[in-house]
């Protein structure tokens, strides 16, 4: 067994930037306080989903400074970090997720390639993908609807040896939307059976990230590769999720079966 701790942010919604920043350190400090190796965190966590949200315009020198603001906390916290962020690329702004390695140091980004109709006034897709490293685990990102309606994004991960795809997302109540108590009940979002699914069809861990806010339609879970839930936090509770995973049961076994989409 090669057991690692990691850490799902299921914190709520920032009021501002600069609170995003905050709550992103505290989020990492508090997960390596819990032994965790990795922490990953909602979709545009820093400054925010700006999607249907108030959110300030997007500042290149805010993010510049938040991004080494988090860094440096990584570094303290000897904690891998995937901030779920913006950024500027090619003159366009990108939902991407940053990875910061337990010293410090920026090991890049993951843009969101597949970019939802209602994001397209917003976000301008990416166009590559490409995996990770923290110690043993060998991991992908796939952003919100990637992970959700497109699954040779995950395959594609775990076809080069991700053992576990995070997905950072956003996902809030919509008026006269079912509230779900239990994950994966029937009458729940079919998001979540998506989740299952991209664990199982892959045989890895796919952990998926949401904030947490009242009356949410998908929490933050964790699914093993055999598609069964191993935990998930309760809906719209702030916190971080803990779990520890075993990386040799991630053998991608089904994922390198597949002769297409990869």
């Amino acid at each position: 067994m090669s057991a690692l701790r990691i850490a799902l942010a299921n914190i709520r919604f920032p009021r501002t930037p600069q609170e995003s920043v905050s709550l992103a350190e505290e989020s990492i400090l508090q997960a390596s306080k819990q032994g965790a190796e990795v922490i990953c965190f909602p979709e545009c966590f820093v400054p925010g989903y700006r999607v249907g949200k108030l959110v300030p315009p997007p500042d290149a020198l805010f993010l510049d400074g938040a991004w080494s603001q988090v860094a440096s906390a990584a570094r303290r916290a000897g904690t891998t970090v995937i901030l779920g962020t913006e950024r500027f690329a090619d003159g366009k702004l990108r939902a991407t997720a940053l990875v910061v390695n337990r010293d410090g140091t920026i090991a890049g980004f993951q843009d969101k390639v597949q970019v939802d109709p209602s994001e397209e006034g917003t976000y301008s897709p990416g166009s590559e993908r490409r995996v990770f490293q923290a110690g043993s685990l060998t991991f992908g990102i796939a952003i919100c609807l990637e992970g959700w309606r497109y699954p040779e994004t995950v395959r594609w991960a775990a076809c080069r040896g991700a053992q576990l795809v995070f997905h950072p997302h956003f996902h809030e109540h919509e008026p006269g939307g079912y509230v779900p108590t239990t994950f994966a009940h029937p009458r729940n979002s079919f998001f979540e059976k998506g989740m299952l699914c991209r664990a199982a069809e892959n045989t890895c861990y796919f952990a998926s990230v949401n904030y947490a806010s009242r009356g949410s339609p998908t929490t933050s879970a964790l699914v093993r590769p055999d598609g069964t839930v191993q935990a998930y936090q309760p809906y719209g509770k702030n916190g971080l999720l803990v779990a520890d995973i075993d990386v040799t049961t991630a053998t991608r076994f089904r994922a390198a079966r597949c002769k297409y989409g990869t």
